[in-house]
């Protein structure tokens, strides 16, 4: 949040008057209205009951979604107060694949798959051709000995094929997890190493932008690693013509005999994927979620805060490595189609995802905080780009996005259009700050904290904050929490990264502030907090601050604090607009604006200039694992290069700290 900018909570859009009575979460709340006799004269009323009422909300969930189940629970949760033992929905059995292909609103004829790509033809799936995939699909896996408790890993990308394999692999109760084809061997290995997968689909290559980039020798030495691997199984993606090779098998072969479409009735917690940490801070932690979980949180938060449902049509624009791919799934589960990409966003222009939105008359649109800015400041204007007219909702996540931000949406893509800035993680696969159809939408501020999370703000000392800056803690147990970390028996790896540090209290890692009425603003990752002569301000702020000047496309702010030394320096890192220099007046007026709208204490002590800011695939900044190696921790021991946008963009750091210590480098990447 930008606070030097005084119409920053400026509202840019407001729920027409009859939002309650059309929207799915006015419409939740008239069932709660009749079936539980419980009414709401707002959204704040709603939420207070979501997470006083635990138990009752989360049945509400149930009943009003209809939830397939195979047992019913014996009760909601046992050992509330326990978290995180908490246990969810217990005796209840289900399947998740079952409620997604169950696709609500969706006749068989009806579209339920669109995939675009860079590398082959567009695919179009029915729900009826999308049910039938995934029963081949799973008929080829049970041929190859897949049974329940198992591991299906896939290095795929964003394609139909990927979803199937999910989906077969949950009806037979096996475990999923994927990775990108743009992560390396070393970032793959570190993943899938931990989970022993029985089957591996894999493409032999890809393309992206103006690249075509072969795969062969990356998935020869992943095999080659995986000992415990039964079968590879290769997907012609590159080159259609292409053989499997020997002991491989091809997905045509996987997938050549048709069968029934059943599905494993398993305990609600039962594993279902594994989702990985960025990995950039140590290995990732392979995050184990449950079938119930999952499918639970995804229809609350698909339905009631992103306002979907049969007739839409759903593109977040993702990859297989990040947790909003595993969420664009779940789309089917509350009856929208969903729409797929493969390749990069802004090829041969800015305007490419806006025109896929257009050819596929997307109704809700995803992306993330970055490419929105990235769109701003390239001077594209969506609107009049691409025919967006089907386009109802637009989502953005990633990274916390300014005033600025939404105002271009608001003036740039639609002036009618609900926008919603969420905020979650891998950790829990969901966003549990965000949006809702019934509140309106004021610039640089996400609208509310989701249904059913206990979201607070809390000091130093453990008490609730309201209207100040404060750590992020999740006060009460969800049900998309993870089960634990794969290999984790005792939990105690678990414990450590989400409660170690607030006992009873789920800490993830950022700062927020929560207003009165019930907004909220994230402020940058807490590890990674300015603190100069106690004064602390979480990174987005500055971040808005600095970028707000037209000359800076990027910037990455870094505190070097050593209370044994004496250390106290701040480094800014920019990256500048094409024909822009980083001279004496530039310098200047960052210090000006950072003066004016922070304080003189985060005027920083050096600014430098850099090619790129360093990113994982997902667009965060890798701010902790730049300041570990400023300080002169190793470069492979901080971050993998697979999980990076570009690993070169680490280069300069790596050689800044060299120079600064003495040591016999040259800062080429540096000011260049």
């Amino acid at each position: 949040m930008n606070t030097g900018d005084k119409s920053a909570h400026e509202v840019l859009w407001n729920p027409p008057p009859e939002a309650r009575a059309r929207t799915r979460i006015g419409d939740f709340m008239q069932w709660v209205a009749r079936d539980r006799e419980t009414d709401f004269a707002d959204y704040a009323e709603l939420w207070r009951w979501s997470v006083d009422d635990l138990a009752g909300f989360w049945s509400a969930i149930w009943n009003y979604f209809d939830v397939p189940a195979y047992s019913q629970p014996t009760e909601i949760l046992a050992d509330a107060d326990r978290m995180p033992d908490t246990r969810w929905f217990p005796g209840a059995t289900l399947n998740y694949a079952q409620a997604v292909l169950r696709m609500p609103g969706l006749a068989d004829g009806d579209t339920a798959v669109i995939a675009h790509s860079q590398t082959r033809r567009a695919v179009h799936y029915t729900a009826a051709e999308l049910r039938e995939q995934v029963a081949r699909a799973r008929q080829g896996l049970f041929r190859l000995g897949v049974r329940r408790g198992d591991r299906v890993a896939a290095y795929l990308p964003n394609i139909p094929e990927t979803l199937v394999l999910l989906l077969a692999a949950a009806s037979l109760g096996a475990t999923f997890a994927s990775c990108p084809p743009e992560f390396g061997v070393r970032s793959v290995l570190d993943r899938l190493g931990q989970i022993d997968p029985k089957v591996l689909v894999v493409v032999d290559g890809y393309r992206y932008g103006r690249k075509s980039i072969d795969r062969s020798a990356e998935i020869r030495e992943i095999r080659t690693a995986l000992t415990g691997l039964g079968q590879l199984v290769v997907l012609p993606y590159l080159d259609p013509s292409a053989a499997p090779g020997p002991g491989a098998i091809s997905w045509d072969q996987l997938v050549a005999h048709s069968g029934e479409l059943t599905f494993e009735p398993v305990p609600f917690e039962h594993p279902l994927y594994v989702l990985y940490s960025s990995g950039t801070t140590g290995l990732p932690k392979p995050i184990v979620h449950g079938h119930g979980g999952i499918l639970l949180e995804h229809m609350k938060s698909l339905a009631l805060h992103h306002d979907l449902g049969p007739g839409d049509r759903f593109f977040w624009f993702t990859t297989t490595g990040w947790m909003m791919w595993n969420y664009l799934v779940s789309g089917l589960a509350v009856g929208s189609a969903v729409v797929m990409y493969d390749g990069d966003p802004a090829y041969p222009d800015p305007t490419r995802l806006w025109q896929l939105a257009s050819i596929s008359h997307t109704t809700y649109l995803g992306t993330s905080a970055p490419f929105l800015l990235a769109c701003r400041k390239a001077g594209v204007s969506p609107r009049a780009a691409a025919d967006l007219s089907a386009l109802r909702g637009l989502g953005s996540t990633g990274a916390p996005l300014p005033a600025e931000g939404y105002r271009w949406v608001y003036e740039h893509v639609a002036p009618d259009i609900y926008f919603a800035s969420i905020s979650g993680g891998t950790d829990l696969c969901t966003a549990f700050i965000g949006g809702a159809p019934v509140l309106p939408v004021r610039a640089g501020v996400m609208a509310c904290r989701a249904l059913g999370a206990a979201v607070q703000s809390i000091d130093e000392e453990g008490w609730q904050m309201i209207g100040r800056e404060g750590e992020l803690v999740i006060g009460k147990p969800m049900p998309s929490m993870p089960i634990g970390f794969w290999g984790d028996a005792d939990r105690a790896r678990y414990r450590s990264a989400y409660f170690a540090a607030i006992p009873g209290l789920w800490r993830h890692g950022d700062w927020i502030t929560i207003a009165a009425d019930g907004s909220c603003v994230i402020g940058g990752r807490s590890d990674a907090t300015l603190n100069r002569g106690g004064v602390r301000l979480g990174t987005a702020e500055f971040y808005s601050a600095v970028e707000s000047l037209p000359e800076i496309r990027d910037s990455l702010v870094i505190h070097l604090s050593d209370n044994d030394s004496g250390t106290d320096e701040l480094l800014l890192f920019v990256v500048l607009d094409a024909g822009c220099v980083l001279d004496a007046r530039l310098r200047e007026r960052i210090a000006a604006r950072l003066r004016d709208e922070l304080s003189p204490r985060h005027v920083p002590d050096e600014i430098h200039c850099v090619r790129e800011v360093p990113r994982t695939l997902s667009g965060k900044k890798l701010e902790v694992p730049v300041k570990r190696i400023l300080r002169g921790e190793l470069p492979e021991t901080v971050s993998a290069p697979g999980v990076l946008a570009d690993p070169e963009a680490l280069t300069p750091f790596i050689e800044l700290h060299a120079h600064r210590t003495g040591a016999p480098a040259i800062v080429a990447a540096i000011d260049s």
